[in-house]
């Protein structure tokens, strides 16, 4: 096995969010006509939010036809827009994965309810 296919079955997926989210950048301000991701950006936020709301929508669709496969690409090309909105905004994976890590260990009711209250704080009320 070579050293790449160690390193990449070693990998966690913190890793390959990182390598994208560098890659997406890289590209952010690249030709439109030879990039997905220029042409993306060069549309302005609302492509790029278009783009999520359309790979939701397949997931969805996906998931209802209970294709395996489908539903990991489908969420794989979901994932990727949504990195390129973080990008928009400023943000990276790791924040994201920061705000999981938070979560962790807390019941879904429970991280909801405390949300809730934080919002009632911030508008003191």
């Amino acid at each position: 096995m070579s050293g790449a296919s160690v390193q990449k079955t070693a990998d966690t997926g913190n890793d390959t969010l990182a390598r994208l989210a560098q890659v997406i950048e890289s590209r952010r301000g690249g030709d439109p006509d030879k990039s997905y991701v220029a042409r993306l950006f060069s549309k302005g936020h609302d492509a790029i939010l278009k783009k999520i709301g359309e790979e939701a929508t397949e997931v969805v669709m996906a998931c209802k036809d209970g294709e395996r496969a489908r539903i990991v690409g489908e969420v794989a090309d979901l994932w990727f827009h949504s990195m390129l909105a973080l990008s928009a905004f400023g943000l990276k994976p790791a924040d994201v994965l920061k705000e999981l890590e938070r979560r962790e260990g807390l019941s879904g009711l429970e991280e909801f309810a405390s949300r809730k209250m934080q919002d009632r704080e911030a508008d003191g009320t």
